[in-house]
């Protein structure tokens, strides 16, 4: 008898089960899912992204199954979106629903367990540090307190280009320092000068290892694994920003200590630490959610906009018509008597539009962040389920036939006189994203680029060495959450695709070192040629 009713229990079970997974199939038999590639078991459509170029996979695939495609990643439904249409139906017509983000090692490793912004997802802790971004650290009467920083890190730059030039340096690390010197001071309130180049190299770890394909991630059960070696790098990387931000929090909370302190202009984590203290806050800002977010602010505002520029650059050098008609309009707006300001930007419309189409063929984040489906929807008439993974490319938005003239060559001049902007509204052009999940600190990463390229046409003449043929430039890419130049920009005269810088006295500026204060500026006088 306890035999028999075994049996029955197991059947009862069996039978519950068979029934279930058959109303699931049956459930999903009458779903309308976008196309797609059919998946293998298992690793579903994987075999057909893992790559050095995942962008261009995807994008490849876009082009036989559609602007909105559905690939299944091991365990996980993913939906690409590759066209503007696609891009406004993600990212705001149902915006709300794809505010969230997946759980991913990196999140848990790199990003304090998502208690961090780019990272969380939706809730009331994503939530509230949004509003801390857009309401306390971002606005503009922060960013108008910080351009004395920005005009003396500017000023700092140029004088290190100027002091290289003719030696053999990497241009890339002028960049990565005169982006992460601006970042510091604004977050940290100094620069890292003994362990700039230890933090530059976290930052491109953290953006190579945020935005690589973990296997891991999708196939749960192999992920201790770690067959590609990212986990232990995520765990590794984890150490070495939590040692450095525990480090700069005990020193903001020791010179709080400090009679003078309140004299003295307060930088964003001091801000954060302030908001912690709030005895009624919204919610509870924890030294977790601090070194998280903290992270957040050093990371994006550096690497972007080093990226970003490094690619204009290449750019102009391998299109020298480009490059004269930009430094043409420099010598009629600005003059040759000083250097370009913040101020100066708006009368520069072919320099903006360089940037505008350096952001179209190389966005800085050519898949965005991926965003996750918080309900069941409808998107185009397709069915999306809870759950499922989207992404959006930008890089093939970027190339699209329909929206662009020649999409595959650098045209700047497409941009003049063209109503455009990178501040979401404009589907076209997301190198920031749009909608809830946009970045907040676009206005200060743009900024950067802009000032600092502006100044690097303006102040010297650049050339290729030994007469190379401009088309020879290296361009290939390397990707992660941004997408750099695989070999950087260098000024050299004996390495092969590399660049040197020539000064020329037409084009040469005095740097006035000894200006010093909160008003200095790179103020300048022309070389008598």
């Amino acid at each position: 008898m306890e035999a028999d009713s075994w049996l029955l229990l197991a059947a009862t079970i069996l039978a519950t089960s068979f029934l279930l997974l058959l109303k699931g199939f049956i459930s999903r038999s009458r779903l309308k899912l976008p196309p797609g590639p059919k998946p293998w078991p298992i690793i579903g459509n994987l075999n057909l992204i893992i790559g050095s170029l995942p962008h261009q996979s995807i994008h490849d695939l876009s082009q036989t199954y559609g602007p909105m495609m559905q690939l299944q990643f091991g365990s996980f439904p993913v939906v690409i979106g590759s066209s503007v249409e696609m891009a406004r139906e993600f990212l705001k017509i149902h915006d709300l629903n794809f505010a969230s983000r997946p759980y991913t090692s990196a999140a848990k490793y790199t990003n304090y367990d998502q208690n961090d912004m780019s990272f969380a997802p939706y809730g009331p802790h994503w939530r509230h540090v949004r509003k801390i971004c857009v309401m306390e650290l971002f606005t503009m009467k922060r960013l108008d307190s910080f351009q004395y920083i920005r005009t003396e890190e500017l000023h700092s730059f140029l004088s290190d280009v100027y002091a290289s030039c003719g030696n053999p340096t990497v241009l890339k690390d002028h960049f990565s320092n005169f982006t992460l010197n601006h970042i510091t001071r604004m977050v940290l309130g100094k620069k890292i000068l003994d362990e700039s180049e230890e933090l530059n190299k976290i930052i491109e770890e953290w953006f190579v290892l945020n935005g690589v394909f973990n296997i891991g991630d999708f196939i749960p059960g192999i992920n201790f694994l770690d067959l590609q070696g990212y986990v232990k790098r995520m765990k590794a990387l984890k150490k070495k920003i939590d040692h450095f931000l525990e480090l700069a929090i005990d020193e903001h909370i020791a010179r709080k200590e400090d009679k003078l302190s309140k004299f003295m202009t307060k930088d964003m984590l001091d801000v954060l630490l302030q908001l912690a203290d709030d005895p009624n806050p919204d919610l509870k800002l924890s030294r977790l959610r601090i070194k998280g977010l903290t992270m957040d602010l050093l990371a994006g505002g550096t690497d972007t906009s080093t990226t970003a520029i490094e690619w204009a650059m290449s750019e102009l050098l391998k299109h020298p018509e480009i490059f004269e008609q930009a430094t043409e309009e420099l010598d009629r707006v600005i003059g040759r008597n000083r250097w370009v300001e913040e101020t100066d930007i708006p009368n520069l419309p072919y320099i903006k539009s360089i940037m505008l189409e350096t952001m179209r063929m190389h966005p800085v984040a050519p898949l965005l962040a991926p965003h996750l489906a918080r309900e069941n929807c409808k998107v185009h008439g397709y069915d999306i389920l809870q759950g499922t993974r989207v992404y959006v490319n930008t890089w093939s938005i970027g190339r699209d036939p329909t929206l662009w003239d020649a999409p595959k060559e650098f045209r700047p001049g497409r941009f003049m006189g063209r109503e455009i902007d990178v501040k979401g509204q404009h589907f076209e052009l997301l190198p920031f994203g749009s909608g809830r999940r946009m970045c907040p600190g676009y206005n200060l990463g743009l900024k950067l680029i802009e000032s600092g390229l502006a100044n690097l046409l303006h102040g010297f003449t650049w050339e290729l060495p030994n007469q190379m043929n401009p088309r020879d430039l290296n361009m290939e890419e390397v990707f992660g959450l941004s997408v750099p130049k695989k070999v950087p920009l260098k000024s050299s005269r004996s390495l092969y695709l590399s660049l040197v810088s020539l000064i020329t006295p037409h084009r040469t500026m005095k740097l006035d070192k000894k200006i010093q204060g909160l008003s200095a500026r790179p103020c300048t006088e022309a070389v008598p040629a």
